[in-house]
């Protein structure tokens, strides 16, 4: 396994983490929502060069977008 590979199934455990985390802070959201934001967030940082947080910054994405569409309604 090279780095590479080693660094981006670790990244992929982190986000799946994180949107854990986020499924169990927003109950009332359907998982598939919270999936579907979660790639949507993820393919935001495709290219990026530093990765260690990715998973960090996808993860407070999604509850800044869930948070405004909870104000909104």
């Amino acid at each position: 396994m090279t780095d590479d590979t080693k660094n981006a199934s670790e990244e992929d455990i982190a986000v799946e983490r994180a949107a854990d985390r986020l499924a169990d802070r927003y109950p009332e959201v359907p998982r598939e929502r919270i999936d579907e934001l979660v790639e949507k967030h993820h393919e935001e940082f495709d290219g990026a060069p530093v990765r260690d947080f990715v998973p960090v910054l996808i993860e407070h994405d999604v509850k800044q977008e869930l948070n405004a569409e909870e104000r909104a309604d």
